[in-house]
């Protein structure tokens, strides 16, 4: 199946069809009747009238079916929106498009589509005025040009509504106009500063709670909160609290934060915003919310995941602000969204750097993370030991054995030292043959442990194999010089090895 192309407009186009306000509207008899025509006209099943949303297509008026709603993707109207004329596939389940497209492999089968763009006059193609078949069904010229007319009376049907619409708001309208301007250049001021701090190489928690901060002081709310998941409940990153909440605000949250207590209990695993005008209406209300005067409570999830955080906010009951304004819950939203991308991006840089400090061989932490580690305030605590080992025979299970043993040798000694070290302290690979180890243990320890890593990877070669290492305290050098001197107490170690095997 092959997923339909955006229209190169596709803002402006999604922008347009907001302003229609039709989505998620009961069924109208306007469009209900041009869908009647349709079919009867066309002489098909089923004809809707479509619209196509960000990731779905929704239907407002439909013949010969109870529900259009499907992803964007598996829409034949997403690909009508893409052409100014009528959009026909005349045999889906022979089209590779749309052989696999589960409205042709399932219900409805589709066997024959048509339809015809509604395109308004700014030009967008918003969505279609279609027919179908689960049968062969030939349409003459005739027939697609009464499928265009029929679309053109929906976008007068649609232009009608709109007006209609706009007229009933014009009494409102110049009222909220100012209010709703200066709302607006607040709110886009914030979404601009959350941005602009999402971006900032701040410490995340830092720019999360001025994140908070700025939208709290924006929808003048008196409680927020940015909730973590944790186990089966919640815990508070980033509390907000207005001037004028009572001491015992929160503790009597406290109980939110469980995760299986009050309104945010009962809606379980939220994926879209929630906003009670009147908590005290909803049949899981805390009384001890209830009793410290929150009436305004809004539940906004920080992005996509299955663990997103949730942003928690309060108004008390008297506050100047009844409900909960679209303005708010449009900078609500965006600023979750923008926080919640912060978050996914976050976590995509840390694997990233984590993958950037890994061996790929060994999986244990590489010559990058050790050169970080070892300047990295804490690392090298002061009864701290520095280890440089050498893994001796590596090139003869080379030569003899191949490379493939090889990495096997390096592996299991990696295991092994790591096994060994465990909690202990750290094993990272600098190369080659060459490891280290940084530990607060005393250095005959740490030798014991090489000797038992490099007696482990002994049995999975044939030739012999050793490890030389050199030890070197915290106390003898500076951190920069103390590579260098385990490192020549190895290279030491190794030359007396050599000399006592020599005959």
């Amino acid at each position: 199946m092959t997923c339909p192309p955006p229209p190169v407009d596709e803002a402006a186009r999604l922008l347009d069809l907001a302003r229609y306000h039709v989505l998620d509207t009961a069924r109208e008899e306007p469009f209900n009747r041009i869908t009647r025509l349709a079919a009867r006209i066309l002489r098909t099943p089923v004809a809707v009238v479509n619209f196509v949303d960000q990731y779905r297509q929704w239907g407002k008026a439909m013949v010969g079916l109870a529900d259009t709603e499907a992803p964007r993707e598996h829409s034949f109207c997403a690909w009508t929106i893409t052409h100014d004329a009528p959009f026909v596939v005349h045999n889906a389940p022979a089209d590779p498009r749309f052989r696999d497209n589960p409205m042709v492999t399932g219900d409805p089968h589709i066997h024959m589509y048509a339809g015809a763009p509604l395109t308004t006059p700014a030009g967008h193609r918003i969505g279609t005025l279609c027919v179908t078949d689960s049968r062969p069904h030939p349409l003459s010229g005739e027939d697609l040009q009464s499928l265009q007319d029929l679309a053109a009376l929906t976008m007068q049907e649609l232009e009608l509504r709109r007006g209609l619409l706009d007229a009933a708001r014009v009494a409102d309208a110049q009222r909220r106009q100012a209010e709703e301007l200066r709302l607006t250049l607040a709110h886009a001021r914030v979404v601009e500063g959350i941005s602009n701090l999402m971006d900032l190489n701040l410490p995340f928690e830092d720019a999360l709670e001025t994140a908070a901060s700025l939208v709290s002081d924006a929808i003048t709310a008196d409680f927020t909160a940015v909730l973590m998941r944790s186990g089966g409940g919640y815990v508070v990153k980033v509390p907000r609290v207005g001037r004028t909440v009572p001491a015992d605000m929160a503790v009597a949250a406290a109980p939110l934060f469980s995760g299986s207590e009050g309104v945010l209990g009962a809606l379980g695993d939220l994926t879209t915003p929630v906003y009670l005008d009147e908590y005290a209406a909803h049949p899981q209300a805390l009384p001890a919310l209830l009793a410290a005067g929150v009436q305004q409570v809004a539940y906004v999830p920080l992005g996509l995941e299955a663990l997103r955080p949730v942003m928690l906010v309060m108004r008390l009951r008297g506050h100047d602000v009844p409900g909960w304004r679209p303005q708010d819950r449009a900078l609500l939203e965006v600023a979750g969204r923008t926080v919640g991308h912060a978050l996914r991006r976050q976590a995509a840089l840390a694997r990233a750097q984590d993958e950037a400090r890994q061996d790929s061989l060994t999986g244990l932490l590489n010559r990058r993370a050790f050169d970080e580690d070892l300047l990295k305030p804490g690392t090298l605590t002061p009864d701290a030991h520095l280890a440089v080992i050498d893994v001796d025979g590596l090139k003869g299970v080379n030569d003899g054995e191949g490379h493939a043993q090889g990495d096997k040798l390096l592996r299991i000694f990696a295991q092994a030292l790591r096994a060994e070290v465990a909690a202990l302290g750290e094993v990272y690979r600098l190369g080659g043959d060459e490891f280290a180890v940084i530990s607060g243990q005393a250095p005959d320890v740490i030798l014991e442990w090489v000797d038992v890593a490099a007696r482990v990877a002994g049995q999975v070669v044939l030739a012999a194999v050793g490890a030389s290492v050199g030890v070197a305290g915290v106390q003898e050098a500076a951190p920069d010089a103390l590579l260098h001197l385990a490192d020549a107490r190895m290279y030491e170690m190794k030359r007396r090895s050599q000399t006592l095997r020599r005959p």
